[in-house]
């Protein structure tokens, strides 16, 4: 059972939600090495001494790095929790290898990875232009994506997140939500729902997209 897992990962993410959402710069892989302590610190309370350290270890700007830091550990422990979501499902075999930036998990067959993304301002159109519209809103994504490690372009299940208040970044905190959401697009999930898209020469790529909205 991984409900207990869940919850607390759940409680520790709302420790993060009291904080302004704020990045000073843009990803990286020197600032990433840094704050690398992020993927086996689940408890907040763990995280602030190890962000303390680092700054001073490495001598850069505390309110810069303090807030890298927590967005890399807020994002990272919210995306596990979705990843152990869809892994705990009928259908829905995790990837063999872990190590395989390509691949999370397999859906009756079909390989994935997965992205919880909020409702991007990039995309400068409504959210119910996009709900209209999701295969346009897909290509975004693809397109306009990180350029840090998890860039490619195979497979992938899209959770977009989207809340009435703007505050969409906070809805990936709600592990117990998301699960409901997740596992009712599961629970009827179809081949024919996916959509296929002409990103690589000779080569199709199929992507899901769950609507996270609240």
């Amino acid at each position: 059972m991984i409900t207990p897992y869940l919850a607390t990962i759940e409680s520790e993410l709302q420790n993060r939600l009291s904080y302004k959402y704020l990045w000073f710069r843009k990803q990286n892989d020197v600032w990433d090495s840094y704050s690398n302590f992020i993927y086996t610190t689940v408890q907040w309370k763990d995280l602030i001494p190890k962000i303390s350290e680092s700054i001073t270890e490495f001598k850069i700007d505390k309110n810069e790095f303090f807030y890298y830091a927590i967005n890399r550990w807020y994002n990272y422990w919210s995306s596990l929790a979705i990843e152990l979501i869809f892994t705990d499902l009928d259908g829905v075999i995790p990837a063999k290898n872990k190590k395989n930036r390509l691949v999370d998990f397999s859906i009756f067959g079909e390989n994935f990875d997965h992205k919880t993304s909020v409702f991007p301002k990039g995309f400068k159109k409504s959210l119910v232009y996009a709900q209209k519209n999701p295969k346009e809103l897909i290509f975004w994504l693809y397109n306009n994506q990180s350029q840090q490690q998890r860039k490619h372009l195979e497979n992938r299940m899209f959770i977009i997140v989207h809340a009435n208040d703007g505050e969409h970044w906070k809805l990936k905190a709600q592990i117990s939500w998301l699960k409901d959401v997740i596992s009712a697009y599961v629970a009827t999930f179809d081949d024919s729902k996916l959509f296929r898209l002409q990103l690589q020469p000779y080569k199709i790529t199929k992507a899901g997209l769950i609507w996270a909205v609240k």
